[in-house]
């Protein structure tokens, strides 16, 4: 274990892999958790949720310091929820409360299906799942085409396909900044594992909705209030309404945890209550 200021860093082994995840503060244990966002994505937001609470973050596996003994395993939301189940068992602290954001939201509701005595409340943020949609011939066609292109080496073509996809307006001039010219050989290697042992398994990942309904876990699906009309905007609204629920709304898009850790921490102790 190393220790920085108030954020102490960890590794836990777990079958086919070494976990990286993070604790700060005390209190109720809230783990954050995304796929592919890694732990110092949530940095800010956990900060200021870590004055009163225990905020476990982590780098789900494949990415950054979450290291698997074979590089080429695909990644599931089965195996994350089986790996943060690992880490929340460790820490024995919980049951928890658990944040997931895009990929992490099905990590968490993987977790519920398979865990439910392991959390208090699950908050699956905009969830990218294919299945509760109807055009199921479009979007396997869509994805295939994106990590195809990805595949061929061919970059800014990839992340132009995501974008439209997600229908998220990103600039050419952002794109370029982001994704072209030289790069942080970590993020390329986090993003490769992304589009190919992941994406796929994620977005075609099909939740028991029947389990979801009957869990004792307290679940809030939530979308940002600047997502309006984007794809996971309408994932998280028909899976809403196919569990009963209704959706909480919360500040920015899709990543409004990074755009305004503040508001954001806010509104998450707010919807908590």
């Amino acid at each position: 274990m190393t220790q920085t200021s108030s954020v102490s860093t960890h590794t836990l082994d777990v079958p086919g892999a070494r976990l990286h995840y993070e604790l700060r503060g005390s209190g109720p244990l809230i783990a954050l958790v995304g796929a592919p966002m890694d732990a110092a994505a949530f940095a800010p937001v956990a900060d200021l949720l870590a004055t009163d609470h225990t905020v476990l973050t982590m780098d789900p596996r494949g990415h950054k310091g979450s290291v698997l003994d074979d590089p080429e395993q695909d990644s599931t939301p089965e195996l994350r929820a089986d790996d943060l189940a690992a880490i929340l068992t460790h820490l024995d602290a919980g049951p928890a409360v658990v944040f997931g954001s895009s990929g992490g939201a099905v990590t968490v509701l993987a977790l519920v299906q398979a865990y439910p005595e392991l959390l208090t409340t699950a908050i699956p943020h905009e969830p990218p799942l294919n299945v509760v949609l109807d055009n199921h011939d479009e979007l396997r066609a869509s994805t295939a085409d994106l990590v195809a292109t990805y595949a061929s080496g061919d970059t800014l073509g990839a992340w132009r396909k995501f974008f439209a996809n997600a229908n998220i307006q990103m600039p050419e001039p952002v794109l370029e900044q982001m994704f072209g010219g030289d790069r942080d050989p970590a993020q390329v290697a986090s993003e490769r594992f992304w589009y190919l042992h992941e994406i796929e398994g994620t977005g075609w990942w099909e939740p028991d909705l029947a389990a979801l309904r009957a869990t004792p876990v307290r679940v809030i699906p939530a979308i940002g209030a600047d997502s309006a009309g984007q794809f996971c905007d309408r994932t998280t609204r028909a899976l809403a309404e196919q569990l009963g629920l209704e959706p909480a709304l919360f500040p920015g898009g899709h990543a409004g945890f990074v755009e305004d850790p503040a508001t954001f921490a806010e509104r998450l102790r707010a919807v908590l209550g």
